[in-house]
């Protein structure tokens, strides 16, 4: 059964703003997104009254959830401020007396605000959460995502993989996965099983060409979702796959789960090793621990005669590491092998074990897995 907007709408008629009126007529909705039992859609009010429509979103998306033939229901907050707007004074009102939604601030405790980190909370049976992250894109993050998680699973571990690059999700052509995730009897995602792993992706909820125009707080949702409300089961690591940059995702990820580390990926140049900087003094300002950085397209080593050309230098991820006092945790040169194997959904440490680029992805993975011994141990 396909779920239609006209049902989504009907349902949402039932739910009632902060204000009283029902939803559907206080125009905060945006377009609703509607297919293949996935519908998606985002409730868009002014950040003073953020706060106050929150239970709103739970209560819609809850509803949504229920109706025959959703699989799955995303719906964003998103705040903004109206331009030239400042935000209002909190007004006295006599008790028991209110006049429509108070500003955020008439919400706040008496004292200071809490730290952004205070909301985060472990993932029931997950021991570490650690982000593959990059200051940029196009230096093969999501190639490297894939190989480390088989690594560590090689080693014995239990390993999830997370796709949180909401924009351009690769795991799913990484892997060779289309299925769509099933749900539990608690309505909780069911991860994908692929080479021993648990994975889940944005990618495996919407077609391949789909655009993915969200705003940051839908960003910031679908992550959450992905973390909460999938049935990860009992994993000793669970390796996500950042998007490139340093915004919302990574804040998100940051502020809602206690990250066990952050293992950085650049390619030698100097453009890429100043990204790379920013990313991981991101991780350090939210005092997400460095695991350390892996230098990837290191060399190119020609698959015919074996002669080596640094294409992009050599060794400047090395020596960035060892200046901001960092692990370095190997090389990983640019072959075809790895372009090959990865684009078929066959990754190199899949489809050649015993080569010399699985000895590399384990042997980080084995650096990473020694860092993050007393988290395991305890789990």
């Amino acid at each position: 059964m396909s779920v239609t907007q006209q049902q989504v709408l009907d349902t949402l008629k039932k739910i009632r703003s902060p204000r009283g009126m029902a939803l559907t007529e206080a125009n905060v909705l945006s377009a609703i997104a509607a297919s293949d039992g996935k519908v998606f859609f985002s409730i868009n009010v002014d950040a003073n009254e953020a706060r106050a429509w929150e239970g709103v979103r739970a209560e819609a998306e809850a509803a949504v959830r229920a109706i025959a033939g959703v699989s799955t229901a995303l719906v964003a907050l998103t705040a903004e401020r109206r331009p030239g707007a400042a935000a209002p004074a909190p007004q006295r009102h006599a008790p028991g007396h209110t006049h429509g939604v108070q500003p955020v601030s008439a919400h706040r405790p008496p004292q200071s605000p809490a730290s952004p980190m205070s909301r985060q909370a472990e993932i029931p049976g997950v021991a570490a959460v650690i982000a593959v992250a990059s200051g940029k894109g196009g230096v093969g993050k999501s190639t490297t995502a894939v190989n480390l998680a088989l690594g560590l699973s090689d080693l014995g571990l239990r390993v999830g993989l997370l796709d949180a690059d909401i924009y351009g999700p690769s795991i799913p052509r990484l892997t060779g996965l289309h299925e769509k995730p099933e749900l539990t009897e608690e309505r909780k995602m069911i991860p994908l099983q692929r080479f021993g792993l648990s994975i889940m992706s944005i990618g495996f909820l919407v077609e391949e060409d789909t655009a993915m125009i969200w705003r940051g707080p839908m960003v910031m949702s679908a992550i959450n979702q992905m973390l909460r409300d999938v049935a990860w089961g009992t994993l000793d690591v669970l390796v996500v796959d950042m998007p490139p940059g340093t915004g919302d995702a990574q804040l998100t990820l940051a502020q809602n789960v206690p990250l066990k580390g952050a293992v950085i990926i650049s390619t030698p140049q100097d453009l890429s090793l100043i990204d790379a900087r920013r990313g991981l003094a991101m991780f350090r300002k939210v005092n997400v621990p460095v695991l350390g950085i892996i230098e990837n397209m290191s060399y190119f080593q020609c698959p015919h005669c074996g002669s080596r050309s640094d294409i992009f230098g050599h060794g400047g991820a090395r020596h960035e590491a060892e200046r901001l006092g960092v692990p370095f945790l190997g090389e990983i040169p640019l072959h075809m092998a790895i372009r090959e194997t990865s684009d078929s959904g066959h990754p190199v440490v899949i489809s050649d074990p015993r080569g010399t680029h699985a000895a590399a992805y384990r042997a980080i993975g084995s650096a990473i897995r020694d860092q993050l011994k007393g988290v395991i141990a305890a789990a």
